[in-house]
């Protein structure tokens, strides 16, 4: 059976809607919510046993990678973030690593053999900071925040070191 131009341009139409409702409703709108506001009122350990301060972080572009030190693509990530920390670092940019999952003496190991520039924290157990940063518990995680305090993005899982740079870029 033949069907007619305005019924094959009516069933092309529909398809069409049908996609971009299921392309809209896949989409994470809050991921890109810009008035979406960072909170600061948080101390953790970092892996030296130090106390850290969100707040000491207001007013700067900030990265905050959630990560793990058995978490393979983490592994794989951490390169890219310490290239990306030292290029950024004389324009203001902290990216902390969160560590969700080991205790300190594992974290400051890990932030050694890797020697990592930027700050590591020890996350375990803390649901409050997770709950802050919308973690959903999926490795690696990043939020960037603006140093207007709003957050810009959440990134789940590896992505090109443009792609990192492009939204890092975007913070200033």
């Amino acid at each position: 059976m033949i069907r007619s131009v305005p019924a094959r341009a009516a069933g092309f139409v529909l398809v069409t809607a049908l996609l971009a409702l299921v392309a809209a409703g896949c989409s994470d709108r809050r991921l890109q919510t810009p008035e979406e506001r960072a909170l600061f009122d948080f101390t953790m350990k970092d892996a030296n046993g130090q106390e850290f301060k969100f707040a000491d972080l207001k007013g700067k572009p900030l990265v905050v990678n959630f990560w793990a030190t058995w978490c393979g693509p983490c592994k794989i990530e951490t390169p890219m973030l310490i290239e990306l920390s030292k290029k950024y670092k004389d324009r203001g940019l902290t990216i902390l690593g969160i560590e969700t999952d080991s205790e300190q003496a594992a974290v400051k190991k890990f932030g050694e053999a890797y020697e990592i520039p930027y700050p590591l924290l020890v996350g375990i157990d803390r649901a409050d900071v997770n709950s802050a940063f919308d973690w959903t518990g999926v490795l690696p995680t990043s939020v960037f925040i603006r140093a207007d305090g709003t957050i810009a993005k959440r990134i789940i899982g590896l992505q090109s070191e443009e792609y990192w740079d492009a939204l890092i870029r975007s913070l200033f």
